[in-house]
């Protein structure tokens, strides 16, 4: 069984105010990326098995933006994944259940390249390109051949980078 892990950053969101970093909302810019990176997203992957979001704001308002336009059987809100670096979330990935076949993550940097960069089995333009970071609304699109169980450094493929249409 082949399988797609989407890891993205959420768009782009205000400063941090008053509230404090997981309060801060999307900017106007952000809710424009994640509405057209929606549509981007369902034409690459299709229905969407899991959801892994973080709590925070930016990342809660990107998911609901983004999934208006994708198929998401489940999703869920979690704050572990909020403070989670890669290898943490890494451990979350290979708890996901053997049958789901399209996992997306609504994450933050750098943990969102740093996990692309470290499944990445092949060190190209592409692979150099994520080691730098994404930016705000980008999505690494990566094919997982091994069950979600046995995903390690170098065990996937990051095949795309996807971003908003201007």
């Amino acid at each position: 069984m082949s399988r797609t892990l989407v890891l993205l950053r959420h768009a782009k969101a205000e400063p941090e105010g008053d509230l404090g970093d997981a309060l801060r909302p999307l900017a106007a810019k952000g809710r424009k990326q994640a509405g057209k990176l929606g549509p981007r997203l369902a034409e690459v992957t299709g229905a969407v098995d899991l959801a892994l979001v973080s709590t925070a704001l930016r990342t809660t308002e990107t998911f609901k933006l983004v999934s208006q336009h994708l198929s998401v059987r489940e999703h869920r809100v979690s704050e572990e994944l909020y403070k989670a670096g890669p290898r943490q979330l890494l451990g979350m990935l290979r708890e996901v259940d053997a049958d789901a076949a399209t996992v997306l993550v609504v994450g933050h940097e750098p943990t969102m390249s740093g996990l692309a960069y470290l499944l990445h089995d092949t060190r190209d333009d592409l692979a150099q390109q994520v080691s730098l970071g994404i930016p705000t609304a980008a999505a690494c699109v990566i094919d997982v051949t091994t069950p979600w169980a046995e995903l390690d450094r170098s065990t996937a493929h990051l095949s795309q980078l996807v971003r908003p249409q201007d």
